[in-house]
C-alpha cells in the first residue's frame, strides 16, 4: 500500500491518483473467488469491482492512520520459498 501511495505521489505527471491506482490494483489486491468461481459477468461483475476499488482507495487514502509506522515487509521473510522459512 505504501509503494501504491508513492505511486500516487507523482499523479501530477502520471495522473495515477489514489482513484485510478486503486481502479487498476484492486482486482488483483482484492480477488474474489465468486467472480472467478460463478464467472460473474456484466453488471456483477462491474458491481463487485467497485466494491474493491473503493476499499483499496479507502486503504490509500488512510494508510498512515491503518498502518502507522508498522515495518513494510520483516528482513526474515526474504529468505522464505514457498511461504515457509527456509
Amino acid at each position: 500500500m505504501r509503494h501504491l501511495l508513492h505511486m500516487a505521489s507523482y499523479s501530477s505527471q502520471t495522473n495515477m491518483h489514489a482513484r485510478n491506482l486503486a481502479i487498476v490494483w484492486a482486482p488483483n489486491l482484492l480477488r474474489s473467488k465468486d467472480i472467478e468461481a460463478t464467472g460473474f459477468n456484466g453488471t456483477a461483475a462491474f458491481m463487485e469491482v467497485r466494491v474493491q476499488s473503493i476499499v483499496v482507495e479507502f486503504i490509500l487514502t488512510h494508510v498512515e492512520q491503518l498502518f502507522g509506522d508498522a515495518p513494510l515487509r520483516s528482513t526474515s521473510c526474504l529468505g522464505t520459498r514457498g511461504g515457509t522459512h527456509t
